[in-house]
């Protein structure tokens, strides 16, 4: 279940990601499968191989792509979202529900990694 994002947010998102771009929407978000992450940043695109290439260009593996019949997404969570976020330009969207402290070392992080 999404919470702290408002409907016009998800509605571009979907736009997006149907138009073939790669689309990614944080939220918060529980699971009991990971009650350590609050929040899930979902990576979505209709072009189904692009969005493996993309994903694969991260250290994400294609057998991670959660497979819907409108266009498939990564869930990203934890150090690959914060890092994934930050080399997309897009770390304001974990920034907003976050208190910025680990950001920091991520953006650290992501300068190296992603160079």
């Amino acid at each position: 279940m999404a919470f702290g994002i408002t409907r016009g947010e998800l509605d571009e998102w979907k736009e997006r990601a149907n138009r073939g771009e790669i689309a990614l929407l944080t939220h918060l978000w529980y699971d009991k499968r990971f009650p350590e992450h609050r929040t899930v940043t979902k990576a979505a695109c209709a072009d189904r191989n692009k969005l493996i290439a993309w994903g694969q260009s991260y250290g994400l593996k294609p057998e991670w792509l959660h497979h819907r019949e409108t266009f498939s997404h990564f869930d990203l969570l934890g150090a690959h979202q914060q890092e994934i976020l930050h080399a997309e330009g897009k770390l304001g969207q974990l920034e907003r529900f976050s208190d910025g402290a680990s950001l920091e070392r991520t953006r650290v992080r992501s300068r190296r990694r992603f160079k």
